[in-house]
């Protein structure tokens, strides 16, 4: 007998090839992740030299003496508010509750993109919905800050409030001067190393951040205890070099399955290890019929290969019709053609007794056929 399962050499062979994509692609992706990892931080992070990121602003302000202090968690924020001016980056992922808490602390608040729920908190007079996609817009307002930028990049959300409420460039930038003033910013694009240069975004933001000696740039991540519930994903919680490297793998998975999908290779055939018999297939065949009680389908198969052998031993054609056949059977045997018709082309039978009985005849039969 020839063995045909895979030895280990020939596992190794096959697996050698998809082992070795699998390694390059894990490889890319940790080398891609290492070198992205200084400059790809995030949005608005301030130590991000990536196009979204604002180092750019960081260092004008502490090139103007601003000390900027960049707070990974709520408490860090916190710790560092009083005296200084607060930017927080993603104000609609920070608890309403918590948010109003660093307000209270800072001596002044630059919030960005904060939501409703965070504004009944913060400011309740202030009420906020979508607005257009950034654009350059006129300040058009009296607030300083504003007025001696001019035009600059706004956009995301805009305020409606009273008139105690300053609101700018279109409703996109909102400020309160209080006992704790606060800025509202629609979104946070004219921060972004991008656009950070253009028209009066810089002016802007250094008016805005850079009033007092210390900044905390508060960046809200998910894992900070003063984050929103139900913000977290899954996807927001992995870096980009992993995601990056997860979809390199699935595409990798995709295009292995394909490519061996088309090396099924020719069917093997092996060689069996025994000889069966003619007469031991016949007997189980039997078996099968008698277990199911096939009588009639075997009494049928009976019948069919008595009138091929009878038709062989009368010189006829292959295809006689069961006339030709009975009159032919009837002239060689002296049986009434009614006999052999009922014999050869009769009913089924209802049982073995009457299987058995119906072999005999057949056998009879041919037995006469051969000495006439």
């Amino acid at each position: 007998m020839t063995a045909v399962s895979p030895d280990a050499r020939a596992i190794w062979r096959a697996a050698r090839a998809p082992l070795a994509i699998t390694a390059l692609v894990l490889l890319g992706g940790i080398v891609l992740a290492l070198a992205t990892g200084g400059t790809s931080r995030g949005e608005l992070d301030p130590e991000s030299a990536a196009p979204t990121g604002s180092r750019a602003l960081a260092a004008l302000l502490r090139n103007q003496g601003v000390d900027v202090v960049v707070a990974a968690t709520f408490d860090d924020a916190l710790a560092a508010a009083p005296g200084s001016t607060v930017l927080v980056t993603a104000g609609g992922t920070v608890r309403p509750e918590r948010l109003a808490d660093l307000r209270d602390r800072a001596a002044e608040s630059v919030l960005i993109a904060p939501g409703q729920p965070a504004l009944d908190r913060v400011l309740p007079a202030v009420r906020t919905y979508g607005g257009p996609d950034a654009a350059v817009h006129a300040p058009n307002c009296s607030l300083p800050a504003a007025a001696a930028a001019g035009d600059a990049l706004t956009g995301g959300q805009r305020f409606l409030a009273d008139s105690r409420v300053t609101t700018c460039y279109g409703g996109s930038v909102a400020s309160v001067r209080d006992a704790h003033p606060a800025t509202l910013l629609g979104d946070g694009v004219a921060l972004t190393n991008q656009h950070l240069g253009e028209n009066g975004n810089a002016a802007l933001a250094m008016r805005l951040l850079g009033a007092r000696p210390r900044l905390v740039w508060y960046l809200p991540v998910p894992g900070d205890p003063a984050f929103a519930e139900g913000r977290e994903t899954i996807t927001g919680l992995l870096p980009d070099g992993w995601v990056f490297g997860g979809v390199q793998l699935a595409v990798a998975a995709v295009v292995f399955a394909l490519w061996r999908a088309r090396r099924l290779g020719p069917v093997v055939t092996e060689p069996l290890p025994v000889v069966v018999r003619a007469a031991e297939t016949t007997e189980g065949r039997a078996r099968l019929y008698r277990r199911s009680g096939a009588a009639g389908h075997a009494a049928a198969i009976l019948r069919e290969a008595a009138v091929a052998r009878l038709a062989t031993a009368l010189s006829m054609s292959g295809d006689a019709g069961p006339a030709a056949v009975i009159a032919a059977v009837s002239v060689r045997s002296g049986l009434t053609a009614a006999e052999i018709s009922q014999l050869l082309y009769g009913e089924g039978v209802r049982g073995d007794a009457d299987l058995v009985r119906l072999a005999d005849d057949l056998d009879a039969l041919e037995e006469r056929i051969r000495r006439s």
